[in-house]
């Protein structure tokens, strides 16, 4: 046991072997200590025991190196979507293309003189590439696209313009029929069966909304009605000349949309887009004239600039537009009757006037049908007859019930 001697020069005397030992042996294990971290570090890491290394940021990775996380971070990849939409739009979309009306503008506010003007663009739609024959191609547009045009321009899906000359357009179906340059045609939209549609089939409007800058536009939808009659002023005097029957969409249809294609899932075109309620209150009712009424129209002005529609030659006024006192007075029906078409005027030479007919007749009854008022007139004349077909009519002249045949020719208008 050692002990302490303040005077004597070695005071720990008693204990120096034994520290001089620990020091030694604490030493060595250091070094060997040492030594094994320096092994086991390559080792471990070799069989993935050390997973996590630190960055200078402090952010941390799964052993990859700072450069691979940079492009992990920043690599893009594309992946091609295919679809029934896609593929019914890539078969139609280079057949639609977009119809501008020019007309002529005075030069100054006292001109009566077009010619002395400029020419600018009055209004644009859409139209569909229906043929191709030759070096001509035929586009399908709506008849108030085109109205009161002096020109008329096309434009192709690549943006390619080209003159167009119109062969016919007709009112009543609101259709037109366009000839262009084929040779930049490359093109044709199929016309589908527009009679096999179901409620809840879905559907695509192609065409151009706004006008160029959003020419080629594509919206998706249903059909939400079949064979929906909607009533047409044709000459705008307030009174419902024409029920025009057509397609019902939620597909969105916007001005300049008109004339334009929609398409089923095999990218055939079922309808030529027309028109739209606008209401506040109305959303998502878009109208399409059915591919089906189209064609025979199309054919007719395409190859006679009108519409071979059956033709009578008189002009008729509804009786219930006419006030009570009239009927009676003038027209002279019996009290029972307030229905029918009074005949204001016959053409000379016309099946009409060739059947008998006379001024303040008062047509009731075609081929058995009761006819209530003009609409219904129209719609059977153009709808169940043909040209060259005889129909027979019952009329009222002063107050008796007589009857008639006569043989209808044709013509472009009624």
């Amino acid at each position: 046991m050692g002990y302490y001697d303040d005077q004597s020069p070695n005071r720990y005397m008693g204990h120096s072997r034994s520290k001089g030992g620990f020091f030694i042996a604490s030493l060595t294990g250091a070094i060997l200590g040492a030594l094994i971290v320096i092994f086991a570090i390559p080792i471990l890491s070799s069989q993935g025991m050390l997973p996590y290394r630190v960055e200078p940021n402090g952010s941390t990775d799964m052993g990859t190196t700072n450069n691979n996380s940079q492009n992990m971070v920043h690599k893009q990849e594309a992946y091609e979507v295919t679809t029934d939409t896609t593929k019914a739009v890539d078969k139609t979309e280079n057949a639609v293309v977009g119809v501008t009306n020019i007309q002529a503008t005075k030069s100054n506010f006292w001109s009566d003189n077009s010619n002395n003007g400029s020419e600018q663009e009055a209004g644009s739609g859409s139209g569909v590439i229906y043929k191709k024959a030759g070096n001509k191609a035929y586009v399908v547009t709506n008849h108030h696209v085109v109205e009161g045009a002096n020109k008329l321009e096309v434009t192709l899906n690549d943006g390619t313009k080209l003159p167009a000359r119109l062969l016919g357009s007709d009112i009543w179906s609101d259709l037109a029929v366009l000839e262009i340059d084929g040779s930049k045609v490359t093109d044709v939209a199929v016309f589908g069966d527009s009679d096999t549609l179901k409620l809840g089939e879905p559907v695509v409007a192609i065409g151009n909304p706004l006008g160029p800058t959003f020419s080629g536009s594509v919206t998706q939808g249903i059909i939400s009605g079949l064979k929906r009659t909607i009533p047409v002023d044709i000459n705008q005097d307030g009174t419902v000349d024409w029920q025009a029957e057509v397609l019902q969409t939620d597909a969105a249809i916007n001005p300049g949309n008109s004339g334009g294609a929609l398409i089923n899932m095999e990218g055939q075109v079922i309808g030529i887009n027309s028109m739209k309620i606008a209401q506040n209150a109305v959303e998502g009712i878009g109208l399409s004239i059915p591919i089906n009424s189209a064609k025979p129209i199309i054919d007719d002005l395409e190859k006679y600039g009108s519409v071979k529609r059956p033709y009578m030659g008189v002009d008729l006024k509804s009786v219930d537009e006419i006030p009570a006192y009239y009927q009676s007075s003038a027209l002279k029906l019996p009290s029972n009757v307030n229905y029918g078409v009074a005949v204001r005027s016959v053409e000379p030479n016309s099946p009409a006037a060739k059947a008998g007919l006379h001024e303040l007749d008062v047509i009731v009854e075609m081929d058995g049908e009761k006819i209530n008022d003009v609409l219904e007139l129209r719609k059977h004349l153009y709808e169940k007859k043909k040209v060259g077909q005889k129909m027979t009519i019952k009329f009222y002249r002063n107050g008796k019930l007589l009857e008639t045949s006569l043989t209808l020719t044709g013509s472009s208008t009624q």
